[in-house]
């Protein structure tokens, strides 16, 4: 079997679980990473110092690797066209072109499609002066008020304003002050949607459509949901409010629409299509699109998938994903993300991380860096976010206890976690182990949102 040659474009903890899981194919041959990070060097991947929005730097790194997949996974190249520019070169790509990337790349795009296209969301109006929006929340006089930029801002564009002093500060910060530079040139004022939050990544090839195992992140910094907005505290999968009767609407009301409307609006979507959902009571609406692999949602699906990486790649390249089965292991998944004092806000590196093996790794756990790099032989912290440390169990309990016994054995200056990490879904769950009356694995499985879809 001929071995590919592997770029894959990013930094972070996302990037370390996809490489992990393409490490795991037999089609995987030499893989790199770009620029990557201390862990995902210290895995066996070969790192260079290219920045991932390079897009003539990549391109030329991609020649020198011969590469012959490059998986572009961070938002901000894809929508800036990496896809299109790798694709001109003659290069194999998994990620979607500019065109289709729009569909984070622009808050006002996605809730414009989503209305044209009757698919579920919150209610919004979109402004560019201060002065119209203000007065329009004050009209509303509905709290909390929900105010995203319109473009990409790392995960935090997005504030849920509690009174009419804080909506009308995040107003003029974002579209005034420019917080987010232009991203935040025009808002999108939102409804507030109340009820569990469910994230679903789903393979795509613009024809096909397969959800992947449903999760739950943590977006604050702090237990019990206080604290700012971060880039994502920790996840677990699979999502227990996600059950097979919210799975079956979101294909058929949320999941296929979108992609039907992307290709009708001549924007076919290739790649991983991420859902942020509300499971509200008057059915499950979409929040957001992400236009790649979440972050840190990655680090707890994909230990679980159970079907080559590689294979499902090249089959969305190709427009074969009906072709590829894809299976999910029994089970749960946590990750607990430590991240550095201060985080999300201001915060120190450069500082000494101890406990891990000379791979980074600690036993009980997958640990994958976020935030990490290799001075002097010495991993180090070098983010906010510095590593996502993530353990699998029978149950979801027992998942969330392997995470947190790894998170122990770890330790660097001022590390902050939350410890609350999947409480709110072990409300909702169930041990299997436990059921008063038996039912089948098949059941069990497709009630917890783990099944199949061809």
């Amino acid at each position: 079997m001929d071995k590919m040659n592997i770029l894959v474009v990013g930094s972070g903890g996302r990037e370390h679980a996809l490489i992990r899981k393409l490490m795991q194919s037999p089609k995987c041959g030499k893989i790199s990473c770009a620029p990557g990070n201390g862990g995902i060097a210290a895995d066996g991947a070969e790192c260079f110092d290219v920045a991932a929005t390079d897009i003539e730097g990549m391109v030329a790194l991609a020649k020198k690797l011969e590469a012959e997949l490059v998986v572009v996974a961070p938002d901000d190249p894809l929508v800036l066209g990496m896809t299109d520019a790798m694709q001109a070169a003659g290069f194999k790509t998994f990620g979607p072109k500019k065109a289709a990337a729009i569909i984070e790349g622009s808050k006002v795009f996605s809730k414009e499609l989503m209305k044209k296209y009757g698919i579920p969301t919150a209610g919004y109006e979109v402004f560019d002066n201060s002065k119209d929006a203000i007065a329009y929340v004050k009209k509303q006089n509905t709290y909390p008020a929900v105010i995203k930029a319109d473009g990409l801002a790392l995960g935090k564009g997005v504030i849920l304003a509690q009174n009419e002093a804080e909506a009308v500060e995040a107003i003029k910060e974002m579209i005034d002050g420019r917080k987010f530079g232009e991203s935040s040139a025009r808002v999108v004022v939102e409804e507030y949607l109340t009820g569990p939050e469910v994230s679903v990544l789903s393979f795509t090839d613009g024809e096909t459509v397969v959800p992947m195992l449903s999760s739950m992140d943590h977006k604050r910094a702090y237990d019990n949901d206080e604290g700012l907005n971060t880039g994502g505290m920790g996840t677990i999968a699979p999502n227990p409010y996600y059950t097979r009767e919210v799975a079956e609407e979101c294909m058929e009301k949320i999941f296929l629409p979108t992609i039907r409307a992307m290709k009708a609006e001549g924007r076919t979507f290739e790649g991983c299509l991420y859902f942020g959902l509300m499971i509200t009571p008057k059915g499950p609406k979409v929040i957001e699109y992400n236009c790649r692999f979440g972050d840190p949602e990655t680090q707890v699906v994909l230990p679980m998938l159970e079907g080559d990486l590689v294979d499902i790649m090249l089959a969305i390249y190709d427009h074969k994903l009906k072709d590829v089965r894809i299976n999910w292991s029994f089970g749960s998944c946590a990750c607990v993300v430590m991240a550095s004092g201060g985080y999300p806000l201001s915060y120190p590196k450069g500082l000494p991380i101890s406990g891990l093996d000379e791979k980074g790794q600690v036993e009980g756990a997958e640990v994958f860096h976020a935030g990490t790099k290799l001075k002097d032989g010495q991993l180090v912290t070098n983010g906010g976010r510095v590593l996502g440390v993530t353990a699998k169990g029978n149950t979801l309990n027992e998942a969330i206890n392997n995470a947190y016994a790894a998170v122990k054995k770890i330790s660097f200056e001022n590390a902050h976690f939350r410890r609350d990490i999947g409480q709110k879904a072990l409300k909702a769950t169930f041990d299997p182990f436990d059921f008063e009356y038996k039912q089948d694995l098949e059941d069990y499985l497709e009630e917890n949102g783990i099944y199949i879809r061809q």
